[in-house]
């Protein structure tokens, strides 16, 4: 895997972001339906979120099949390709009960057949796609620093076959059109139903340049883009900004500097007396913690999904990288036309890949036993519950979720 950027060049770097994000500009096109073009009026998962137009969103962590997952699939498929859905099965139930759910998918996609590769640079079979949504998911951010490892054709594969599948996909782009636009997305049913927006940036592509004449293929954290991003897509009429952020220094449970400045700017963002942004959901390589900033919710990093055996900096293996949480908000409806959405609860649901099994494994708060080869089920999930709460979103209201 690469490196995150270091908290040093961190603020550096974001502002080479900026000054190559001012060159480019999305373009002028208003914002409107991205991915599989969902109507505004319900959700893929189709659970609750009636009686008003409350709804819940969830939001996953990072899809990363290194070579030993890709292996794995090949095997559950029993000769006939490749499956991940006996992979994504233990969070199928909590992504499934929600009228909303948004994963990263950090990897891009290879052609049928393959070949398929894990790191350095990523090529994963497109059945991840078909799995994502046999799981539930509804809407996938596909900004990282992985986003160009097979160029423009890679994008191009993946977002077909996220389409393919029925799901809904925002950060990379086949055409400045699409770049403009963000995944909007219906909650909820009937007249109150809720338009969510789901916007997605990477803090780089790990040097890879942008394809020639495409610098809008891959969205690149900027402040005041992403702000002009949030504001476009309230013009769209979105009820509900969500903003998917690929950041952070890798291996560090703390948000570094860099994050908690920009989340303190995007929170304090407004138009009028409207926040632009609702919720920021970050993705790192482990979790980190959950915060209330300016009365809106972060997730600094809500951790790997799924991924292989990983080694950090040292070249030790860090069982953290098979550690996350997956974030769950339900958002209630404005007492008035205009006002903002509110978050009414906040959960976090721990989990953890188990990379010799292959699988996910819900992590229950009353675990007593060793898991799957041993494991430490029960330390895992303290460790996970010390690191979100570590910035006081206990004192917020955060709970954990099952």
């Amino acid at each position: 895997m690469t490196k995150r950027i270091r908290p040093s060049a961190a603020i550096a770097v974001a502002g080479l972001l900026a000054t190559a994000t001012a060159c480019s500009g999305p373009p002028s096109s208003p914002p409107g339906f991205a991915g599989r073009h969902l109507t505004a009026v319900h959700g893929a998962n189709g659970a609750g979120g009636g009686g008003g137009g409350a709804f819940t969103l969830l939001a996953a962590g990072g899809i990363l099949p290194d070579t030993p997952l890709i292996d794995r699939a090949a095997q559950d498929a029993d000769g006939q390709g490749y499956d991940f859905r006996p992979m994504l099965k233990g969070a199928a139930r909590a992504v499934s009960k929600a009228d909303l759910a948004i994963c990263h998918m950090e990897t891009v996609y290879g052609q049928q057949g393959g070949p398929y590769t894990g790191a350095p640079a990523f090529m994963s079979p497109p059945e991840v796609a078909t799995a994502l949504r046999a799981t539930g998911f509804d809407s996938c951010s596909t900004a990282s620093d992985h986003s160009l490892d097979d160029g423009a054709r890679g994008i191009g594969r993946t977002l077909d076959a996220l389409d393919e599948a029925g799901v809904a996909h925002t950060g990379s782009a086949r055409s400045a059109a699409e770049a403009s636009r963000p995944a909007l997305l219906g909650a909820g049913k009937g007249k109150d139903a809720a338009k969510v927006a789901h916007l997605a940036y990477t803090y780089g592509t790990s040097g890879a340049q942008m394809p020639a004449g495409q610098p809008w293929a891959v969205g690149l954290i900027d402040r005041a883009r992403i702000v002009a991003d949030a504001r476009k897509a309230r013009e769209a009429g979105a009820d509900v900004v969500v903003v998917s952020l690929h950041w952070g220094t890798e291996w560090q449970d703390a948000p570094d500097g860099a994050q908690r400045t920009l989340g303190r700017e995007l929170t304090a963002s407004a138009t009028g007396r409207r926040p632009d942004i609702d919720l920021i959901v970050g993705t790192a390589h482990v979790p980190q913690a959950y915060e209330k900033v300016n009365g809106t919710w972060i997730v600094y990093g809500t951790g790997n999904q799924i991924a292989g055996p990983t080694a950090d900096h040292d070249g030790a293996q860090d069982p953290r990288a098979g550690e996350s949480s997956m974030g769950r908000f339900t958002f209630a409806p404005p007492a008035k036309p205009g006002e903002r959405w509110t978050v009414s609860k906040a959960e976090f649901v721990p989990q953890w890949f188990d990379p010799a099994a292959g699988r996910i494994v819900g992590l229950a708060p009353a675990s007593v036993e060793a898991g799957p080869g041993g494991a430490d089920l029960p330390g895992i999930h303290d460790r996970i519950e010390r690191v979100v709460l570590s910035r006081g979103a206990g004192q917020d209201g955060l709970v954990e979720g099952r």
